[in-house]
């Protein structure tokens, strides 16, 4: 791995939202009443997530989305600040609530409900006000919590300035050619390639898509096929107990070392293990790793 003393530049374009987690000791059935046995809330939305977890791995980012104008925006507008991401195109709307995600979690397993509320009302407008910024950077991020043709519009401008783009293909569903066409690479999840690609024979999308698509699984592995043959790496360690925002740490991870120039086989390496240190703690930021823990 080889990380240059030049801080890249990214924007994230996507959701922020607070999460209630729940933990259970087993996750409700169809008309079935659980106890939980904790609750705790904590900052997530995959959008959010990739702009703390770039800015920790040492990136300059700049975020792109939607908060309402209440005290749990304000919350997240306050994180943001705190983690070093720049919130200059965070936009507050009074026509909505700030995003929320309720998710019940047992022995590693969740079930999560999203409610979008402002993230919905992100908006073209305000890709375009940032438009100067996409000219500067050096790779824009981009996830489905937000509306496909907010999502499909940072793509166009990001290339239209000739940058890298990378998607984060959920929650799942299905992306046009314009899409897979436009972006450097696809982080999706194998249980999900049917919805993502429309078919889920694993090797062909992989064969078809070589060195662009990365399928991951919940073992914090990833498999990809690089023009020659399959690749496999998997990084469970025992303390693998939390598995939300595994997905948005690989992301984060793989995004920072490929600005980097990294091969692409050390940024799924590296993606791998960043994965693998969030795992380690509740909520999708807390246990995002910074880059002096990979340097010290």
């Amino acid at each position: 791995m080889k990380f240059s003393s030049e801080q890249p530049k990214i924007i994230v374009v996507g959701s922020s939202s607070i999460d209630l987690v729940l933990e259970t000791e087993k996750i409700p059935q169809s008309n079935e009443t659980v106890l939980a046995v904790n609750s705790d809330s904590y900052f997530g939305g995959k959008g959010a997530n990739q702009a703390v977890g770039t800015a920790r791995l040492g990136a300059s980012v700049y975020f792109i989305g939607c908060v309402g104008m209440d005290p749990l925006g304000q919350q997240i507008m306050r994180n943001l600040v705190g983690e070093g991401v720049n919130v200059g195109f965070v936009h507050e709307t009074d026509m909505e609530t700030t995003g929320t995600a309720y998710v019940t979690t047992s022995h590693g397993n969740a079930a999560i409900v999203v409610v979008p509320a402002a993230n919905k009302r992100l908006s073209i407008q305000h890709v375009e006000d940032a438009d100067r910024y996409f000219n500067s950077v050096d790779l824009v991020l981009v996830q489905l919590e937000v509306a496909m043709e907010v999502v499909e519009y940072a793509i166009r401008k990001a290339k239209k300035y000739g940058k890298k783009v990378g998607l984060y293909a959920s929650p799942a569903m299905r992306i046009n050619e314009g899409i897979i066409k436009n972006v450097d690479f696809i982080v999706t999840k194998s249980s999900e390639l049917h919805t993502v690609f429309g078919e889920d024979k694993r090797e062909e999308i992989l064969k078809k898509y070589f060195n662009k698509v990365f399928v991951r699984d919940d073992t914090n592995s990833t498999v990809y096929f690089d023009g020659t043959e399959m690749k496999y790496y998997r990084n469970d360690k025992d303390e693998t107990v939390y598995k939300m925002g595994m997905g948005d740490a690989f992301t984060s991870g793989f995004a920072v070392a490929l600005c980097h120039g990294n091969s692409i086989e050390d940024c799924v390496k590296f993606g791998n293990e960043v994965s693998s240190r969030v795992s380690g703690g509740k909520g999708s930021q807390t246990g995002l790793p910074r880059m002096s823990d990979f340097l010290s």
